[in-house]
């Protein structure tokens, strides 16, 4: 028999993969170029030419027992200094390679540092929506994840509701910015009034409370929209970054974690978190991957390509009526449902091949995400199909 805990996540299993199945079922019936999944964050642009690059002279240069060998748990000491430095010049922060711990992408980064910080029955604030795995990684160690209800005029944070909601069992604060599902972009002057919130009840409660800025979307940007880099607005700031979506790497798993010496207990905490790579197995983050990003910090996905997909969906489908905040980054819409359960919408979408993942997957009942990293004609093809799902309901609702 299973654990217990495992059969409630087993039926719980993520509504973005069981989509994406669903997508493959119906693309080995009707053929994959028929079938218009918006399902899964899989970025479709090729990674840039020098990580290829990068690769191969990598494997040509560096002996093969040391780059196929086992690091510190930390990672490679001269991969985490020229990450450093690279942070250093474009944010004008002072970090070293005692700051930087490289981990098993983003979700390995969140996990590593949860593990660092949580004990059982403390609680992890986010504001919905929210990536669907974070109550599965809060949930890991004993902790509690407390949502802030959705501004769905602006899927900003509710500020107000968030400081009420925060106490003294408060250990950490987990925020993404650029937003998935939504691609909003929290704004400078709601960070800092997130800040000055923390700073308060700090005080007030006399206890710490951690940060964390989840960040694998922080390149994917549009029209000049500026990202706030959270440790220059919060001293107890910790971050995740995450190669999947700047070089569209999701496979091969790196990323790594910003822990700054102004963090309350920095050298603890940095020490804790390298120990934690360890024991939850990861022992380390792949080596190979670890030398290629480092060729590559300069590098960036062109994300142009997204921005056409963005645009074109976007413009049809409220040009059909469909009702959606414009992304300023990541690669998502977040579409208001038609009727209030959106999953009956999602099922309604299936009969024309269109696959979306329902809104209350991420905290924000009522609405459906669409993930745009798709190839642009698949956009152009599904447009007619969601005509005839907007006629559909127009008649039917």
């Amino acid at each position: 028999m299973i654990a217990e805990n495992m059969k409630q996540m087993v039926a719980n299993s993520s509504a973005i993969r069981a989509m994406f199945e669903e997508g493959n079922r119906l693309a080995g019936i009707y053929g994959k170029e028929n079938v218009y999944d918006f399902s899964l964050g899989n970025p479709n642009v090729p990674a840039p030419e020098a990580v290829k690059a990068a690769a191969f002279s990598v494997l040509e240069e560096e002996e093969p027992t040391v780059l196929h060998g086992y690091t510190t748990n930390s990672g490679y000491p001269e991969v985490r200094e020229k990450i450093a430095c690279h942070l250093n010049a474009q944010f004008g922060t002072a970090f070293t390679k005692e700051n930087i711990i490289m981990t098993v992408g983003a979700a390995g980064g969140l996990n590593v540092i949860l593990k660092s910080l949580l004990n059982p029955g403390e609680e992890v604030l986010t504001f919905a929506p929210y990536f669907a795995e974070y109550r599965a990684y809060v949930n890991n160690y004993g902790g509690i994840l407390t949502e802030v209800s959705p501004d769905t005029e602006t899927f900003q944070p509710k500020l107000e509701e968030f400081e009420a909601k925060l106490s003294p069992r408060t250990k950490a604060v987990l925020i993404n910015t650029p937003n998935n599902p939504t691609g909003v972009v929290y704004s400078e002057s709601v960070i800092k009034r997130l800040a000055e919130i923390l700073e308060r009840k700090q005080k007030e409660f006399s206890t710490t409370i951690y940060l964390i800025s989840d960040e694998p979307y922080r390149e994917l940007v549009y029209g000049g929209t500026q990202v706030p880099y959270l440790t220059k607005y919060y001293p107890n700031t910790i971050v995740g970054y995450s190669y999947s979506k700047s070089l569209s790497l999701p496979g091969e798993r790196i990323g790594y974690l910003v822990i700054p010496d102004e963090v309350k207990d920095s050298r603890e905490l940095i020490m804790a978190a390298a120990v934690a790579t360890r024991i939850l197995g990861f022992v380390n983050a792949p080596t190979l991957q670890q030398k290629i990003v480092a060729r590559c910090v300069e590098e960036r996905t062109d994300i142009s390509y997204y921005e056409r997909n963005r645009n074109t969906l976007y413009d049809g489908l409220t040009k059909l009526g469909f009702s959606c905040v414009k992304p300023e980054g990541a690669f998502y819409l977040f579409v208001k449902s038609p009727v209030p359960d959106e999953k009956v919408f999602c099922e309604t979408a299936k009969q024309y091949r269109i696959l979306m993942v329902p809104g209350s997957a991420f905290g924000c009942g009522g609405y459906v995400r669409l993930a745009y990293c798709v190839s642009y004609e698949t956009i152009c093809n599904a447009l007619p199909q969601f005509e005839k799902l907007a006629k559909e309901y127009l008649m039917a609702f």
